[in-house]
């Protein structure tokens, strides 16, 4: 297992690993709309959020060697189910293979955020 950190993504807020890869797979933690240089959330409304989500995942598969084009599965968490349309039409720019994908509504998520992913990806 191949513990992955690049400081082009935001830092861990917690005791876990950006990402780790593992038989041939890359594993991400979720990502928030962190912004890697000050650690403060960024954007107002989920589309700024989710932009921001998506170049963070971009940042820790690009330290594993792998790629938003390799993603196989994603996981989305969304604090208003309300969201939804918005959060689709950025996940939709980023994800144009069309990975297997959950996304639910949660009660709360780190620091606020209105939005997280977390993906699986080949190495």
């Amino acid at each position: 297992m191949q513990i992955i950190h690049t400081n082009s993504a935001p830092a861990a807020v917690g005791p876990y690993s950006q990402a780790v890869v593992s038989g041939g797979m890359v594993y991400t933690a979720g990502q928030i709309a962190l912004d890697p240089a000050t650690g403060a959330l960024v954007g107002s409304d989920v589309t700024e959020q989710a932009h921001q989500v998506m170049r963070n995942l971009a940042a820790v598969l690009s330290a594993a060697g792998s790629g938003l084009e390799r993603v196989v599965k994603t996981t989305c968490f969304l604090a208003e189910m309300a969201d939804f349309g918005a959060f689709n039409a950025v996940y939709a720019e980023y994800f144009t293979g069309k990975p297997a994908r959950s996304c639910v509504a949660v009660k709360t998520l780190p620091k606020g955020a209105l939005c997280e992913v977390e993906v699986i990806a080949e190495a």
